[in-house]
């Protein structure tokens, strides 16, 4: 099949490349001359584990291929892929859809014969038609196919994920379209079990925002059991596995944690609220969860304040992981935002280390010192917080780091560590969920008593490298 994937983002690129390698002739198209210029170099602007990999092999078979123009592919596709950016608006919250339908106007332009334009960009329910009234409106001839086909591929897993999808969900009345998406991902079902759920193309818009407000309802929900955990004495991980162990809940998305973030989960949670809203629906569940998950995000710096008898006023503290998610270099909405901000406005000063989104965070966050290892971030800092869950940082040197830090005070917010493991090792810890541990001391001090240890401890600060 001949294959136009409109966009190069996360979405674009992954789906882009795993076609290719499927065997269909695609053609990646982006607005952006200096990112189709790298890509035509072979190096690939984001961060996702074999996606470098995939881009190469299928770009020197010939199979992949990269244009700012899009006029000749989409002539000559048989299909056509949306899979540009559908941002939240800052006005109401709802789906930017500026880019989606700037595409296919384009588009519009260049249809050559029956053509099926596919929706891979999440977006609000109805918004097919429009893109269907907009390229009638630009080519009234054209023979023509809108398709919801909204993508569920997780960060750091996406070319896992579109390989080896749960269902593919395909949102059209058109029996044309049907074969040809058929045909499009004929490799999956001949390779593994991968059924394809045929809807109405407002249903398939509907599936992407409600798949999406459920999980992260799952993931509020696990964190609330988690503040309760914490003043009742019980450990949240053993109820998560417990409730997880029943086949009515399942165990995914309950791990609790600083709350949720990236390009998908927040927006999708607004605007869907917002497009309920405009339908006279009240959708109260994933109203409050979308408010508890942004007062959490910054409630975490409380967690770090309160090591240290409720102030941070000239405190350093080293922040590992920035990325939302580990295997991904993608802040958007990231919990470690809010969470450096509230620290320095406690007072603290911020050191940040992060495998891959260093690069990022420094148009994001201002004042703070970057790191190449977790250990320089660590050296001499009064607290070290752990905000994403990355490989590397579930085995750490635990000796090395108690010998190097100001105090040995650790907040892990990902729960990666055993409480009775970093009592061993002499820190005092805070996770999420679960009974903070004072310090394995022979004075055996309680957290309240840890201020003055931490004070006999803290040295003159140093000046941080930037």
């Amino acid at each position: 099949m001949r294959v136009v994937m409109i966009g190069t983002g996360y979405v674009g690129l992954v789906s882009g490349a795993c076609l290719a390698d499927f065997g269909h002739q695609v053609f990646c198209i982006d607005k952006d001359k200096t990112r189709i210029e790298s890509l035509q170099r072979g190096k690939v602007p984001i961060y996702e584990p074999g996606l470098k990999e995939l881009v190469e092999k299928n770009t020197a078979a010939g199979r992949l291929r990269f244009a700012t123009d899009l006029t000749t592919p989409v002539a000559e596709a048989d299909a056509v892929f949306i899979a540009v950016g559908t941002p939240s608006r800052q006005s109401d919250g709802h789906a930017d859809l500026s880019y989606v339908y700037g595409a296919a106007r384009e588009i519009a332009g260049c249809l050559n014969g029956f053509t099926v334009v596919i929706t891979k960009s999440t977006m609000s329910v109805g918004a097919g038609d429009e893109v269907e009234r907009i390229i009638h409106e630009v080519c009234p001839t054209a023979d023509v196919a809108v398709v919801s086909n909204p993508e569920f591929l997780r960060e750091g897993a996406a070319i896992y994920d579109f390989k080896h999808p749960d269902r593919i969900v395909v949102g059209t009345d058109n029996e044309r379209a049907r074969r040809i998406l058929a045909d499009i991902y004929r490799p999956l079902s001949l390779n593994q079990s991968a059924p394809i759920l045929y809807t109405s193309r407002r249903t398939a818009e509907l599936i992407k925002y409600a798949a999406n407000g459920f999980l992260a309802t799952k993931i509020t929900y696990i964190n609330e059991i988690a503040d309760l955990c914490e003043r009742v004495g019980a450990d949240v991980q053993d109820v998560a596995r417990g409730i997880g162990m029943d086949n009515r809940i399942g165990s995914k998305f309950l791990h609790a944690g600083p709350g949720f973030g990236g390009s998908c989960f927040p927006k999708d949670v607004r605007a869907l609220v917002k497009t309920a809203q405009d339908h006279d629906v009240d959708l109260r569940v994933l109203e409050v969860v979308g408010a508890v998950n942004e007062t959490r995000k910054r409630a975490m710096a409380r967690k770090v304040s309160a090591m240290f008898a409720g102030s941070l006023r000239g405190r350093t503290v080293a922040v590992l992981g920035l990325a939302f998610k580990p295997d991904t270099d993608d802040m958007r909405e990231a919990p470690s935002i809010a969470l450096i901000t509230a620290l320095q406005d406690m007072g603290a000063r911020v050191r940040a280390f992060d495998p891959a989104s260093m690069d990022q965070a420094r148009s994001i966050f201002k004042n703070v010192s970057y790191f190449d290892d977790p250990y320089e971030c660590a050296d001499a800092v009064d607290a070290l917080v752990i905000a994403t869950e990355w490989e590397q940082f579930r085995a750490l040197n635990l000796e090395r780091l108690h010998d190097i830090m100001a105090c040995p005070v650790i907040v892990d917010l990902r729960n990666i560590y055993r409480p009775e493991e970093m009592s061993r090792h002499g820190f005092a810890y805070a996770s999420v969920g679960r009974s903070a541990t004072p310090i394995a001391d022979a004075q055996d001090l309680t957290l309240n008593g840890l201020a003055s240890l931490i004070k006999a401890r803290v040295t003159t600060p140093m000046l941080d490298p930037q």
